[in-house]
């Protein structure tokens, strides 16, 4: 039988619709709730002239083909997401539980729509929550809202949008001899080249930081990551589930060393139960998103570092087709080998060890603690980590 659809009573939808109505600067903040309800969500941005920000849960439901895309906020996010939330006079949340708190505008007034009751104000104070499917919420919404007509706030967070994407795509290069690759140039590569209905896992950590930038949607592909746990690991038996469930699909598990190495065993169930699984390694040699956590925090990073195996050799020795690449200029080759191969296979891809991922919005505190950590790693005789970090993020790619 059909799901039932859940509606606003009709006193919430005609508040709803009054403050929206009074507002002269809305933004649309979406999750994972938006699934299902692409056109509604594009007819209500269109009628109230509102910038879409998504959550990471929601990209995969309303990046695409969409106009009013100012992209995400939040920890990993982009500028562009970030500033749009904080300039607008009403934030309208559709079916997120966004959690961080540090990224919700303090001027605003925020109104909420979802699903489960229990979301409703759990993450930010509320000046109006409704319990709703939202594309249902949203279908009994519009005949309501006065159509706006100033684009000045839309216009202006596209403007800001378009200036941070061409930021981002510049750092997702790579030039042939020039060691070593960057990992966003390797995300765009598989966005680039996989199927157009692929199923991406990706571990928790940067490969989320580099899925999240960098894969593209459309509609017809997916992205499953451990987004509300965190847990290490996942990308593997998380695509073995996924391939398991659907043979023909192809499946791209973007695990990171530390990730990986932790379930390295799994990879032999890709073999013994025939699961074509595409695994991208990639290998910086360290649990990366700690060690940014480590220079954040002032401290000088210990106990992050791995001592990695060729994973390409490795996944040979079981029967597994293996790739490992060092070179910028191969990797395109090896990215269009690994996908066409009919079966499973692993590219180890050698990335930067000391990429940084900005935040969309940096404070005082992170400053103060990035400045400690390198005075602290040339004191204790880590200076060549301070000239890594230097070549690897400001020279040329």
């Amino acid at each position: 039988p059909p799901e039932p659809l859940v509606f606003p009573r009709e006193p919430e939808l005609a508040a709803l619709a009054d403050l929206l109505n009074g507002s002269k600067r809305v933004t649309l903040f979406c999750g994972r709730g938006c699934a299902g309800a692409h056109g509604p969500l594009l007819a209500l941005a269109e009628a109230l002239k509102a910038p879409i920000v998504h959550a990471l849960g929601g990209k995969e439901h309303v990046e695409y083909d969409n106009p009013y895309d100012v992209g995400m906020t939040g920890l990993i996010g982009f500028s562009s997401g970030y500033e749009a939330m904080q300039a607008c006079d009403t934030l309208l949340m559709l079916g997120t539980d966004f959690p961080y708190k540090q990224f919700y505008p303090t001027e605003a007034k925020i109104a909420q729509v979802d699903v489960r009751p229990g979301n409703l104000g759990r993450r930010c104070r509320l000046e109006l929550g409704l319990v709703g499917d939202v594309g249902a919420t949203i279908a009994a919404l519009l005949p309501r809202l006065e159509v706006k007509a100033d684009r000045r706030h839309l216009d202006e967070s596209l403007a800001r949008y378009v200036k941070s994407r061409e930021g981002l795509d510049e750092l997702a290069q790579g030039t042939p001899g020039r060691l070593p690759i960057h990992p966003q140039y390797l995300a765009r590569l598989i966005s680039e080249q996989a199927a157009e209905d692929a199923v991406f896992t990706f571990d928790v950590g940067t490969p989320t930081i580099w899925a999240a930038r960098y894969l593209k949607m459309n509609g017809r592909r997916r992205m499953v990551g451990s987004l509300v746990h965190g847990s290490m690991a996942n990308a593997l038996p998380q695509a073995i589930g996924v391939q398991a469930a659907d043979r023909g699909r192809q499946v791209i598990s973007l695990s990171g060393d530390g990730g990986f190495t932790m379930l390295m065993g799994d990879l032999i169930t890709l073999t013994q139960a025939k699961l074509p699984v595409k695994v991208v390694i990639l290998n910086n040699g360290n649990l990366g998103f700690v060690a940014l956590e480590m220079k954040a925090a002032g401290l000088p990073e210990f106990g992050a570092d791995l001592q990695n195996p060729d994973f390409g050799a490795m996944a040979r020795a079981m029967g597994i087709h293996g790739v490992r690449v060092e070179d910028p200029g191969d990797l395109p080759g090896a990215v269009a080998e690994i996908l066409a191969h009919d079966g499973p296979a692993v590219l180890d891809v050698a990335t930067a060890p000391q990429e940084l991922s900005m935040p969309p919005t940096i404070s005082l505190d992170q400053v103060k603690g990035f400045s400690l950590w390198a005075v602290r790693a040339v004191m204790s005789g880590r200076g060549d980590a301070v000239l890594d970090l230097a070549k690897q993020n400001l020279l040329g790619r």
